[in-house]
């Protein structure tokens, strides 16, 4: 047989819906001359037999079986290095896809230039919306050769093993292999690599095609997203000792503080995020296992992170866990502390205490956020929903609350909006908000999801409602924050008499910032009717015709 140029190795374990779709995506490679490794790491589901038929139609495919399941990545992988037969190594995971050129392009580049591996752009494509993204965009702009990590350190933030072609020799010569017996291998694997390498390529070309389930059931989400279990947690701060001791050991120590910063804005952040879903016991356990290791961070990594980002840090390792929940909601998103509290230099802190020691002064100081001087339209309030009251049909009546920490807004009663705009038309419901003491308001506004003007197709999403304040002409829009425990309400609504009827699905979103969450959903005749005619006439020749037309009888 005519020795291959490349070998990418597929891992798959109880896929057998998916397994095919990677797989024709290898098939229809532009580069043909590759071989194909199916690694199934003890399947018990069909996988085995679709991956033999898959075989069976090609011979570039080799399929084996692992002799028992080993409950992650690096087995099947490294299994698979062992009997690739081409000189250049790639990875994908079973329920991904490789673009068309990516063989292609990663294998130019090391024929263009010597080097122990090549890397380019992952597009992500979020399964639930069809959403497309760029993985790291930044760093893989622009096509350019690295002669080491020490070039370009963010690149840590880049662990993917996928997005890469890496040389068989360069594996071999370090005996770099996937760590077995833990989760997160890739973190690990990739850091090795970066600091091993010699030399490496990075091309903008995408080079991967990963999908995202954000919202997967918890018994089949991916490892990155069971963040709910303390395992993963202490899976993933596990491997971070190991890279930490690795860059000791390989000389490359002097990478720490990137590191870290890496770990505290992309791993950290990620559990940050879903704090305000955690309870307390599980707050105490992810505090236990999180704060020691946080103790052995460089302060450099701590400074680069945002303001808000470094307060639920130092209130978690404080021993604050109910605090930093509290800090954490809509993390990300402008979100206002409920309160501040001023040293006799005026330094505004977190909370309503000055805090004791330095260190905590100097994370929970917030005066780089100027709560009191910033633009209004940028200014920082809290609303949150302090009751929620269902009504007839799809009303109801909010309790609204307004944190005003830098007292922007003037002494007295407040005119506010509910703003709401299903279908691109926006509904707007005034309501008053009342000063209760400085810095806080309260008001209440009725909202009739019946009154809300939608298009004559109808509309099928969500949408959260947001606050309007206005001052001196200038307006500032805020996150709604809801309750995140009230029971979902689902009502049909019968717009026009009938003629295009929805159902409303009223709920808590269930996810970072935890907003109030209305999805519609067409029903009845504008399901069965009215949405396929409009698509039809929607479609861009019906389009062409009608335009054409038109200025036809003008």
């Amino acid at each position: 047989m005519t020795t291959p140029d490349v070998t990418v190795t597929v891992i798959v374990y109880n896929d057998a819906a998916r397994l095919p779709r990677a797989v024709a995506s290898l098939r229809a490679q532009t580069h043909a001359n590759i071989e194909i490794v199916i690694s199934d790491d003890h399947s018990t589901d069909d996988t085995p037999a679709v991956a033999r038929e898959l075989a069976a139609q090609d011979h570039r495919i080799r399929y084996v079986r692992l002799p028992e399941n080993s409950g992650g990545c690096s087995a099947p992988r490294n299994r698979a290095i062992e009997i690739a037969r081409a000189p250049y190594l790639m990875f994908l995971d079973s329920d991904d896809e490789l673009p068309p050129r990516a063989v292609e392009s990663l294998l130019a580049a090391h024929r263009e230039r010597d080097v122990d591996f090549t890397m380019g752009a992952v597009r992500r494509v979020r399964v639930d919306n069809g959403r497309r993204s760029t993985w790291m965009p930044h760093l893989v702009a622009e096509r350019r050769t690295l002669e080491g990590i020490e070039a370009e350190p963010r690149l840590l933030f880049e662990h993917l093993s996928t997005s890469k072609m890496y040389a068989r020799s360069f594996l071999d010569r370090h005996h770099l292999r996937f760590p077995e017996g833990i989760h997160y291998e890739d973190q690990l694997f990739s850091a090795q690599a970066y600091c091993l390498a010699e030399a490496f390529t990075i091309i903008p070309d995408p080079v991967y095609v990963w999908y995202i389930e954000p919202f997967a059931a918890a018994a089949s989400a991916s490892i990155s997203n069971q963040r709910h279990k303390i395992s993963n947690v202490r899976d993933r701060v596990h491997v971070q000792h190991l890279i930490d001791d690795f860059l000791v050991s390989s000389g490359h120590a002097a990478l720490r503080e990137d590191k870290d910063y890496k770990f505290l804005k992309h791993d950290f952040r990620m559990y940050a995020g879903d704090l305000p879903y955690r309870d307390e016991e599980w707050l105490r356990s992810f505090a236990e296992i999180m704060n020691p290791y946080l103790d052995t961070l460089a302060p450099g990594a701590y400074a680069r992170l945002p303001r808000p980002e470094r307060v639920v840090l130092q209130l978690l390792r404080d021993g604050r866990p109910a605090d930093a929940r509290l800090a954490a909601r809509g993390l990300g998103h402008g979100v206002a502390p409920r309160q501040v509290t001023a040293d006799d230099s005026g330094v505004p802190y977190w909370g309503d205490s000055i805090p004791d020691s330095e260190q905590a002064r100097r994370e929970l100081d917030l005066s780089d956020l100027e709560l009191d001087t910033r633009p209004f339209p940028s200014a920082q309030f809290r609303h949150e929903i302090t009751e929620l009251a269902p009504g007839p049909s799809a009303s109801l009546t909010l309790a609204v609350r307004t944190y005003d920490p830098g007292l922007r807004l003037p002494v007295g009663p407040q005119r506010a909006g509910l703003l709401l705009a299903p279908g691109g038309r926006r509904m707007t419901v005034p309501f008053r908000l009342d000063p209760v003491r400085p810095g806080v308001f309260e008001g209440t506004v009725h909202l009739d999801l019946a009154s809300a003007p939608l298009p004559l197709q109808g509309f099928e999403g969500v949408r959260h409602p947001m606050v309007r304040l206005q001052q001196q002409g200038l307006s500032h829009s805020g996150l709604l924050l809801a309750p995140l425990d009230f029971p979902a309400r689902t009502a049909r609504i019968e717009y026009h008499s009938g003629a295009t009827p929805h159902e409303v699905t009223i709920e808590p979103e269930g996810r970072n910032p935890g907003r109030l969450q209305l999805r519609w959903r067409p029903v009845g005749v504008t399901a069965r009717v009215i949405r396929p005619v409009v698509r039809r006439i929607a479609r861009p020749r019906v389009r062409r015709a009608a335009k054409l037309v038109s200025s036809l009888l003008r």
